[in-house]
């Protein structure tokens, strides 16, 4: 009998809801601004709306919430919904809140119809003088006492275009004592003289975030409103604004700690900076916490999700290890990727008593999975190995080639280095070497102990790639201003590495675990005969071992 996995926070509310018949169905919304790509934060909340639907047979809408015509994109638009369906999740429907625009009128004008929303001039600043502190009321505007004709008159007339931008605000009418900021007569409306990307330029007024997104809740008849915990001091907006505008059924808000993960960028803000200061190639630069750039890197939406449920949903915030994520892709693309064996940095090597044109081993695809296969490799006299597994003066302990020292060629021979050759500059540039001809795999000295095994390619059918090693974009520690904490060596680029033919077509996308590397991912820069490969992760998994 396996255990039953413990319901969540958000989960035991929905149960409560359902059993005490305050709902009779879920609907969850994720309702990104389409201001920039998604990041992997991104990727909780989606992962909880839609998770939380799906567990309770209901339905998740992805809604746009559009209502700043300055900021979004087309682009973004289209990013975001393809990062939702790659994550594996279907919306019920693809809204926009701008869809809801005239409804938000209407909203405004009941608020100044029942003496709950005034037409104010006071400019932005003056705004915020009046607002008070935390210790301190604020003041009421001077034209708070308007009456419900004239707000009504000179509400219309912003929404006919009469003043500039931020000549007028519509305000709600609550309380600028209120020990809530938020509460304290909080603008709701605006003037902006700018193009919609879908309504054009219809409206010239567009609502706060804190107006609208109830109304949208309310318009779709979501239940159970999850917002991130920075939204929890505007919750008592969030039902003043269903209450006052008689939003029937009443949706409710409930607020989640957001992911904040160690060497991280969390912020579009800044991410949009590193794209516009040209510190990375852009939003799907593989450096990128961005959905699509771990998409290009690698990541597969199953490690992601995996992820997330890891991390869990809780009340406070807390800071998750990078590394836990790489663990979770590690484990996924354990069980599923190919093998292979690329070499980065290519040494040659010579075996001098190999007669023959040639062989063929055969390698396993993935260990532990029969249903896998294996397939062949070709061996000949001259392969490759990698430059790092030879030392002309080897320290201790150094279980790889060096002269008059014997390894094991995986899949194939012991070899024997018998001597090095140097180029003009004293660099080795070659190895020569003999093998054991009986010690191939059923030989009758394949079992001789030998600590190190190599990967190789063979140098006459070896493809020539480029490979690309990523590390995090951040340096440890959090001080001073993120820009100054830039990773030099965020990108490390081998342009001569080879890789075994089997390996060399496969499509944009596909992933492998290169032998004794790590797991790396073909990358859309690649060109018929010369492959790009980005590291996903690296084999050592140093978070498991933190955590045993």
């Amino acid at each position: 009998m396996t255990e039953s996995k413990a319901r969540n926070f958000i989960e035991e509310i929905i149960d409560d809801d359902l059993s005490s018949g305050r709902v009779d169905h879920v609907t969850t919304r994720f309702p990104p601004e389409p201001n920039g790509y998604l990041h992997i934060g991104h990727a909780k909340s989606i992962c909880l709306n839609f998770g939380t639907a799906i567990k309770y047979s209901g339905k998740c809408n992805l809604r746009y919430d559009d209502t700043n015509p300055v900021k979004e994109d087309q682009e973004y638009i289209r990013s975001i919904e393809r990062d939702v369906r790659w994550l594996g999740f279907e919306p019920a429907a693809v809204l926009f809140g701008s869809d809801y625009f005239d409804y938000m009128f209407e909203c405004a004008l009941k608020l100044i119809g029942k003496g709950l929303a005034f037409v104010c001039d006071l400019s932005a600043e003056e705004i915020r003088q009046y607002r008070g502190t935390l210790t301190e009321p604020g003041k009421n505007s001077p034209y708070r006492d308007r009456s419900i004709e004239e707000n009504r008159s000179l509400f219309l007339e912003m929404r006919d275009g009469k003043y500039a931008d931020g000549e007028k605000v519509l305000r709600a009418k609550i309380d600028m004592a209120s020990p809530n900021l938020n509460m304290r007569d909080p603008v709701i409306y605006r003037i902006l003289h700018a193009t919609h990307h879908r309504t054009g330029d219809k409206w010239c007024i567009y609502p706060m975030y804190d107006f609208a997104h109830p109304l949208e809740d309310a318009y779709e008849k979501i239940t159970h409103s999850i917002c991130t915990l920075e939204f929890e001091d505007h919750r008592p907006l969030y039902d003043w604004v269903v209450e006052n505008c008689d939003c029937i059924p009443a949706p409710h808000q409930y607020e989640f700690a957001r992911l904040n993960q160690t060497r991280t960028i969390m912020s579009k803000r800044y991410l949009k900076k590193l794209v516009d200061e040209g510190f990375v190639s852009g939003w799907d630069d593989p450096r990128m916490p961005t959905i699509s750039g771990l998409r290009r890197r690698g990541y597969t939406p199953e490690a992601i999700r995996d992820f997330c449920d890891r991390i869990g949903v809780a009340k406070s915030n807390s800071e998750v290890d990078a590394g836990l994520l790489e663990h979770c892709v590690r484990e996924h693309l354990g069980e599923i990727a190919l093998r292979r064996m690329a070499v980065l940095d290519p040494l040659k090597v010579v075996i001098e008593n190999y007669e023959g044109d040639g062989e063929f081993v055969a390698s396993e695809n993935i260990p532990k999975n029969e249903a896998s296969g294996s397939r062949q490799v070709r061996f000949s006299r001259e392969i490759y190995i990698e430059r790092a597994d030879f030392m002309e003066v080897p320290p201790p302990k150094f279980f790889r080639l060096a002269p008059g020292k014997e390894v094991r060629l995986k899949d194939a021979y012991i070899i024997k280095c018998e001597s090095v050759i140097k180029d003009a500059d004293g660099n080795v540039s070659e190895l020569r070497c003999t093998y054991d001809p009986d010690s191939k795999t059923g030989g009758p000295t394949a079992g001789r102990k030998i600590k190190g095994t190599l990967h190789w390619v063979d140098a006459a059918t070896a493809i020539p790639c480029e490979i690309r090693l990523y590390d995090y974009l951040l340096t440890e520690g959090s001080e001073g201003d993120f820009t100054d904490r830039m990773n030099p060596n965020s990108l490390k680029v081998m342009p001569d590495a080879l890789i075994e033919q089997a390996g060399a077509a496969a499509p944009v996308g596909e992933r492998f675990q290169f032998l004794r590397q790590g797991y790396f991912c073909v990358d859309p820069d690649s060109h018929k005969g010369r492959p790009v490969f980005n590291l996903i992760v690296s084999l050592k998994d140093s978070y498991a071992k933190a955590t045993k």
